[in-house]
């Protein structure tokens, strides 16, 4: 994991500081600086230095920390601030939509999945294969269009667009935010309700599963705690990977619904061209990719008991 991070910092930092033409330091200085103006820029971000001692000042910052706190995560160029104090309530924000986004993804897929496999050729089946082929084909910008547009300029049920701290009002809070979860989930339940089906059809068939039947194990029983948990595991591997790399469709959500997360912050750090904004960006997604990752293997224990022995 700490490898994984180093490399894709590395990669970011180059990316972000070598590549682009022209000197970083005139996104911060200005486009008109003096030469004087310029150098002491230079001088306070360690831009006079070589590529590597730069790369070095920005990962000691980011594990020590810097004069705004851990992780150290930088200066922004546009707004003259710390990028650590102006993320953190905007990753708060994301991760409210981020986890409730999950559990609905996780509830519809695996649910419609399981469902889909036990009444195969059915028309609960059917239905929902065509709601899976339905969330995978729908970009999550026109979901998002087309539910404010139903819900909320039509049939008066949703709130709109905007966002309230849970604090301030719980059920306020909820009301702006369940639309953006559903929105946000119907493309990942796509995937899970179709991979939960192909799963449960196959372990249903499996010899352990008439075993457990033929001891006269209640029909539950062998479909929650010997079928399901089964079909999991592939599950548990794509939840770690999506939930990782989740701010990808919550910068398209919360730019539609107003919701003042990561999503609008790196949107305007990138037209201005705010390379240590995105930097910091970059590395938390990075960061919330392998951490995902290596949840995902300590569940594999619990999940699948061979993984102990293996």
């Amino acid at each position: 994991m700490v490898l994984v991070l180093l490399v894709i910092s590395m990669l970011t930092f180059l990316i972000f500081y070598v590549m682009p033409p022209g000197d970083p330091a005139l996104n911060f200085a200005g486009r008109h600086a003096t030469p004087d103006i310029l150098a002491e820029v230079k001088r306070q971000f360690s831009l006079d230095k070589p590529v590597y001692v730069q790369y070095y000042v920005f990962i000691k910052r980011l594990v020590v920390g810097d004069q705004f706190g851990w992780p150290g995560l930088g200066f922004s160029f546009q707004s003259r601030s710390s990028i650590r104090t102006q993320m953190l309530p905007r990753i708060w924000i994301t991760l409210q939509l981020a986890i409730g986004a999950a559990i609905t993804w996780l509830l519809l897929g695996i649910s419609i999945g399981v469902v889909s496999a036990l009444k195969r050729r059915s028309f609960a089946d059917r239905a929902a294969m065509g709601f899976a082929l339905f969330g995978v084909s729908a970009p999550v910008f026109w979901l998002a269009t087309i539910s404010l547009y139903v819900f909320w300029l039509k049939l008066h049920i949703s709130p709109g667009t905007g966002f309230t701290s849970f604090g301030t009002s719980p059920v306020s809070w909820f009301g702006h935010l369940i639309l953006p979860w559903i929105v946000l989930a119907l493309l990942f339940a796509a995937f899970y309700a179709r991979l939960v089906r192909g799963n449960m059809i196959e372990v249903m068939s499996e010899d352990y599963i008439r075993t457990a039947r033929a001891k006269g194990l209640p029909e539950r029983t062998v479909i929650l705690k010997h079928g399901l948990r089964s079909s999991l595991t592939p599950v548990v591997t794509l939840f770690g990977l999506d939930f990782g790399g989740l701010v990808g469709g919550a910068i398209v959500t919360e730019s539609v619904f107003n919701i003042p997360g990561l999503g609008p912050y790196v949107i305007d750090a990138v037209f201005r061209q705010d390379i240590p904004v995105v930097l910091a960006v970059t590395v938390f997604a990075a960061f919330g990719i392998t951490f995902m990752t290596l949840v995902v293997d300590v569940l594999y224990a619990y999940l699948d008991p061979r993984v102990r022995y293996a």
